[in-house]
């Protein structure tokens, strides 16, 4: 036969330095409060930029809507704080083929093309430029990333025609979910997905997942364990 420890009728949890409540509530329950503000900032931010919102569209028909968006972004990234995070969510929400409402972009922040697509917890960091890109969730992009759409963005083949004249092709650069952008790097090819790319590379060919990758061009260094 087993026995057990005799367990007084009176005895209580021992919660440590939690009180009561801490460790009974469920922990949805604790955060359901931060959730309801962060739901109130972004329906305040849809209403504070109605008016670039009207601005956007009206020059979309003038310029086309990639000029009209960079327009719009520049304006949008000189909002300091989070004023300015919950502000450019809530305005590339409306205007881009995808943005989360977890996306956070960052201040002095530039985007140019209204094919990108910024999915769940996508955080830019300040003074990038995002061209055509399909950031994938969770992917981190430190400050001054320069990710333009491809890398024939301009026209060089004719040597009697200025580059400025001769048209390029724009093609979607790929950040493979879960991966990280180092700072101040250029990226003109895909990164899979999970990889990390370091500070200052600059990477030409597609970058396969799970990797660390630097230098310029980059090149894979090892894969991450």
């Amino acid at each position: 036969m087993l026995n057990y420890p005799d367990t007084p009728q009176d005895a209580q949890p021992d919660f440590g330095s939690q009180s009561a409540a801490e460790a009974i509530l469920p922990r949805v329950a604790r955060v359901a409060p931060l959730k309801a503000a962060k739901a109130l900032g972004r329906a305040a931010a849809l209403v504070i930029i109605l008016p670039s919102l009207g601005s956007f569209y009206v020059r979309r028909i003038v310029l086309g809507a990639d000029r009209a968006l960079l327009g719009s972004s520049q304006a949008l990234s000189l909002v300091p704080g989070v004023l300015g995070q919950y502000t450019r969510t809530a305005f590339f929400r409306c205007v881009l083929a995808r943005c989360a409402p977890t996306v956070v972009v960052e201040f002095g922040t530039i985007l140019s093309k209204v094919g990108a697509r910024l999915d769940e917890n996508v955080y830019v960091g300040p003074m990038c430029h995002l061209g055509l890109v399909h950031l994938e969730r969770d992917v981190l992009v430190a400050a001054g990333v320069h990710i333009p759409s491809g890398p024939m963005t301009h026209g060089v083949g004719d040597l009697h025609t200025p580059i400025r004249d001769q048209p390029g092709v724009a093609q979607c650069v790929r950040i493979g979910a879960g991966s990280w952008i180092g700072s101040a790097a250029v990226v003109l090819a895909d990164v899979g997905p999970n990889s990390v790319v370091g500070s200052g590379a600059v990477v030409t060919k597609p970058i396969p997942p799970a990797v660390i990758a630097a230098g310029v061009p980059a090149a894979v260094i090892r894969a991450r364990e």
